[in-house]
């Protein structure tokens, strides 16, 4: 497992607070920029202060993405609502063993994807993405920067395309 500071896993009180019942911890590593415990566990990815206090704890289907950054330890984390990425800071042993299971659980939660490309400022992912918890599946609609919410074009070719997505994953039709 990946812990934190000196290979140490984190203390009980974290885990008791950031890993809800029935779920595993697979990973966890302090995050330098503001000392608080990023846990990857199965289903989810929480945030818990030194005190105990979870200050954020997501399902993974929540996450969009993330880059890591080797030059300077940061794995910049984006969100399916979009908004200000997350950053956190991971130094020492174990980091590469926390990114791992971090791209790992992202990649569990995806099971289609189709990006809808109708030229710059015209891009939308499209996404079946399963709540690992529940196993419930969902669809997702990501817009790329610079989507206009009035180009009739491409919400026509992102509801084809999500209209197909259901059908594959077996999730039933929209209704109107």
């Amino acid at each position: 497992m990946a812990w934190g500071k000196k290979s140490e896993g984190p203390p009980e009180a974290i885990r008791e607070a950031g890993v809800p019942d029935g779920d595993k911890l697979i990973a966890a590593k302090v995050d330098e920029l503001t000392g608080r415990w990023v846990l990857a566990c199965r289903t989810r990815v929480t945030v818990v202060s030194d005190a105990g206090e979870v200050q954020e704890s997501r399902p993974w289907l929540d996450v969009d993405g993330g880059t890591w950054d080797p030059e300077q330890d940061i794995l910049r984390v984006t969100w399916i609502e979009g908004g200000t990425p997350t950053r956190w800071q991971f130094t020492g042993s174990g980091t590469h063993i926390f990114t791992d299971a971090f791209r790992d659980r992202v990649q569990s939660s995806v099971v289609l994807v189709r990006e809808v490309d109708l030229g710059p400022g015209r891009k939308t992912r499209v996404a079946i993405r399963k709540d690992l918890a529940t196993r419930e599946l969902v669809d997702q609609v990501v817009p790329g920067r610079g989507v206009r919410s009035d180009d009739v074009e491409l919400a026509e070719q992102v509801a084809v395309a999500r209209a197909t997505l259901r059908d594959q994953s077996g999730l039933p039709p929209l209704t109107a």
